[in-house]
């Protein structure tokens, strides 16, 4: 009976320090957006430097279109903005909550080395 007991305690001590089930779903989408390659390499470029998009397209060696997709996804995601600059937009990480995450993720691929 006492193990019983304490089980509950337990399981109600965590259930108590998790996120929602709302806040979990939307940190598992931002996670999703962080997911695609040339996302991450977008990401990677801007924490360089801001760029327009004919400037990362022809670093990563794609399309204009392909590169403003892939914009659009992580505008979406609220990763990087961009400054109207004349005719051109110019892009750049939306804060640096995005290169703390790309850094932390770095940091844990290269704990194995």
């Amino acid at each position: 009976m006492v193990d019983k007991i304490s089980q509950s305690a337990l399981t109600k001590q965590v259930k108590d320090k998790i996120p929602d089930d709302e806040t979990i779903t939307d940190l598992a989408e931002l996670f999703k957006v962080f997911g695609d390659a040339t996302r991450a390499k977008i990401i990677s470029c801007l924490e360089v430097k801001d760029l327009y998009v004919g400037e990362l397209a022809e670093i990563l060696g794609m399309s204009i279109s392909a590169v403003s997709h892939q914009l659009r996804v992580l505008r979406s995601a609220k990763l990087v903005k961009g400054t109207k600059e004349g005719k051109e937009v110019k892009y750049s990480l939306d804060d640096n909550h995005v290169a703390m995450i790309m850094e932390c993720g770095l940091t844990h691929i290269h704990e194995a080395d």
